[in-house]
């Protein structure tokens, strides 16, 4: 898969670069339905971790979603998506699942065998996004049942609850 590549649906899916940040940005906190997620995509994920990272855009270059990810560099065998966010008015669609494809197709030829990732236990879009392509909810033994979910209280700091979603990859990969 090259780096501009499109799908039929006419979707056009590139890495993200620097220049991206701004626009990315500007409308994060809209499409996460008015939640404060600007604060998580400092400038150096446009700078650092775009080779396994992407965007989606329309033909006219409007951008309709993205996903921010990397390899572990402590656990090589262990991609973690930081955030991933598409236009409202796109979803349920299979953009989400699409620009995952992407990050598990990335990793995945790079020795990846599992990919992580969190949400808020109260997001229930969300945790039932990730069940549908596949992830599993980890239920350790310090989880709790938060809003319906297993999740570990207090993961991100206190009051910071956190589902931790994890997916096996295909080793054939």
């Amino acid at each position: 898969m090259n780096d501009h590549d499109a799908d039929p649906s006419g979707l056009r899916f590139r890495r993200p670069t620097e220049s991206d940040h701004a626009r990315i940005v500007g409308l994060v906190d809209e499409w996460w339905g008015g939640r404060r997620m600007s604060g998580l995509l400092q400038r150096l994920w446009f700078q650092h971790f775009t080779g396994t990272s992407w965007i989606a855009e329309d033909g006219e270059g409007e951008l309709l979603g993205f996903l921010v990810g990397f390899i572990s560099p402590d656990d090589p065998e262990t991609g973690y998506v930081h955030m991933i966010a598409s236009n409202p008015n796109r979803r349920r669609h299979g953009l989400g699942a699409a620009l995952y494809a992407r990050f598990f197709e990335d990793v995945g030829s790079r020795g990846v065998r599992r990919v992580k990732a969190i949400t808020w236990p109260g997001n229930r879009v969300s945790v039932a996004f990730h069940r549908s392509i596949g992830f599993r909810l980890d239920d350790g033994p310090e989880t709790q049942n938060l809003y319906g979910s297993p999740a570990y209280p207090d993961y991100d700091g206190d009051g910071e609850d956190r589902v931790v979603f994890v997916r096996k990859l295909d080793p054939a990969r």
